[in-house]
């Protein structure tokens, strides 16, 4: 018998509401998109408003009961896969107290420097502090945009607001929240704030770590399994939501988590590679281990006893989505104006992505020599670096945009190659990669990955809903409709694959070296211009 989960994929700049059918296969009856905006501030802040998420939830689960034709009824049960690493302080009713911060957040240097930035250290960490959280989580919080700080910038810079905290949650607990009245958080989220035990037999939240780094315990929330009914829909939620009271809610994971599972890379030594607004490289393992150098730490994963060797990129997509916006569209004349658009221009392609990847078709591989960088809200790993920026580099006087358009999307997969490396530094990776996400909608993209990495790459089925995908398969886990999460290797198979072209591998080789010195041979000068902003 077939059974009906809505999964919500809370993303960085709109939320995505998948209706999906669980029996022999995993099928999507129906979805709906709706965003939401994204503050930047000027002082490092990037910022979000929970009740936009709220908001988004309500009109898309309408959209996908009314496009699918089924009744409320029929939803045996709701999960959620969402960014990471948010900072979302509620006080005992559940309301936020402040505008949730983003995990792009960057502003809490002092308090990253004050925290564990100090006295003797490795690989930016204070060597004392960086131990102790290395025995107790296996990871350190030793990056500007982990949510510990963000919390501590609070406390410093709003004390007014943070003395009405009750609970620190991420971006789906503040949803499950709004839909059960609990406060709970996922393994993942917990390990992901850097605060959680992760030695068998302990697996909560650390007292010591919190000592160490100043919270206050009584904020953090009830810690659950992604495969866990952490409540069920009230009546207020449910007339909100469309849907029935009473409905099981799971507890889902963070993005990190599920889009792996989504994509059927669940077993030790399955790696996938994801570009949507943010990207990544991840392969699972059995075991913790961190590379401080590199930034690089094994993840708690919703897949018992497994974790997620994780390298991200802070802007993917995105570059993509900048390019488009200022860029492409003025030459490529889609439009003058973005309040008109020609049909013309659109027809025969289902959106402007598709456009643009038609009109850069047939660049050749290197760009003619032009390298862009994609760091346009600064860098995580493999090295940390909120400084960093994006550039274009070797421009000449025959250099045209079409080239540069191209060039972004080998920027993006070139640091994607150099996440890879890093991470074979430690585990073996996968000789066949699971490719996810927006970026792999496009055949081009597709296979100028596999052209830089010099491996076969392989899409899934709507690659692009991997992450609710995930979700629903951690509902079905729960709801008893599947064994374990290992099952999703069999329901979601290839279905297209990318041969590299070595003759491309070669000039790629060559851009890649330039590629990672811009970095080194830049970075005084991005702290020049970009500190403190």
């Amino acid at each position: 018998m077939a059974a009906y989960v809505i999964a919500y994929d809370v993303g960085t700049t709109g939320i995505k509401t998948c209706l999906i059918e669980v029996s022999g296969t995993i099928k999507l009856i129906a979805s709906a998109t709706e965003h939401y905006e994204l503050h930047v501030l000027e002082n490092g802040g990037v910022e979000q408003d929970p009740e936009d998420w709220w908001h988004a939830m309500s009109v898309t689960t309408k959209r996908v009961l009314e496009r699918s034709g089924l009744p409320a009824s029929s939803i045996q049960g709701i999960s959620f896969c969402a960014q990471m690493q948010g900072l979302v302080l509620v006080d005992r009713h559940g309301v936020p107290v402040r505008r949730a911060m983003s995990y792009m957040d960057h502003r809490a240097r002092l308090e990253l420097k004050e925290g564990i930035a100090n006295g003797i250290q490795i690989a930016g960490a204070n060597v004392f502090k960086l131990l102790k959280s290395l025995a107790i989580t296996g990871a350190v919080a030793s990056s500007v945009k982990d949510p510990v700080w963000k919390y501590k910038w609070v406390e410093r810079n709003e004390p007014a607001i943070f003395s009405k905290v009750y609970k620190w949650l991420d971006v789906k607990e503040y949803l499950i929240c709004q839909c059960t009245g609990e406060f709970v958080m996922t393994q993942d989220s917990a390990f992901a704030a850097l605060l959680y035990d992760t030695r068998k037999g302990k697996e909560c939240f650390s007292e010591s770590v919190c000592t160490m780094y100043g919270v206050d315990m009584t904020h953090l929330p009830r810690i659950v399994r992604s495969t866990d009914m952490v409540g069920r829909l009230t009546a207020n939620a449910a007339a909100y939501l469309h849907l029935q009271e009473g409905t099981p809610v799971f507890g889902g994971g963070g993005d990190v988590s599920l889009i792996g599972v989504g994509a059927g890379a669940v077993e030790p030594g399955s790696t996938h590679i994801y570009s949507g607004t943010s990207g990544w490289v991840s392969t699972v393992v059995s075991r913790q281990l961190v590379d401080a150098s590199a930034m690089i730490a094994a993840i708690v994963g919703a897949n018992a006893g497994t974790y997620n060797y994780f390298a991200e990129l802070e802007t993917a997509g995105k570059c993509l989505e900048w390019v488009k916006d200022h860029l492409a569209l003025d030459e490529i004349n889609i439009y003058l104006e973005k309040k008109h658009v020609s049909e013309a221009y659109e027809s025969p392609y289902e959106s402007l992505y598709d456009y643009m990847m038609d009109a850069i078709k047939n660049v050749p591989a290197g760009s003619n020599g032009v390298i862009f960088t994609p760091w346009l809200h600064g860098n995580r790993s493999p090295f940390e670096d909120a400084n960093a920026r994006g550039m274009f580099f070797n421009i000449g006087l025959d250099t045209g945009k079409t080239e540069m358009i191209h060039a972004v999307l080998e920027g993006i997969c070139y640091h994607l190659r150099w996440h890879l490396e890093a991470q074979e530094k430690k585990v073996n990776t996968s000789r066949v990669i699971r490719f996810v996400g927006g970026g792999a909608l496009a055949p081009l993209t597709c296979q100028i990955l596999s052209d830089i990495l010099g491996r076969e790459v392989e899409t899934v089925e709507n690659p692009h809903n991997v992450g609710a995908v995930g979700a629903a398969i951690v509902a079905a886990v729960g709801l008893g409709w599947l064994g374990k999460v290992d099952d999703a290797k069999q329901l979601i198979q290839a279905s297209a694959r990318y041969m590299p072209n070595m003759a491309n591998k070669a000039v790629h080789d060559r851009n890649f070296k330039v590629f990672k010195a811009l970095y080194k041979n830049n970075k005084k000068d991005f702290l020049l211009l970009n500190a403190g902003r």
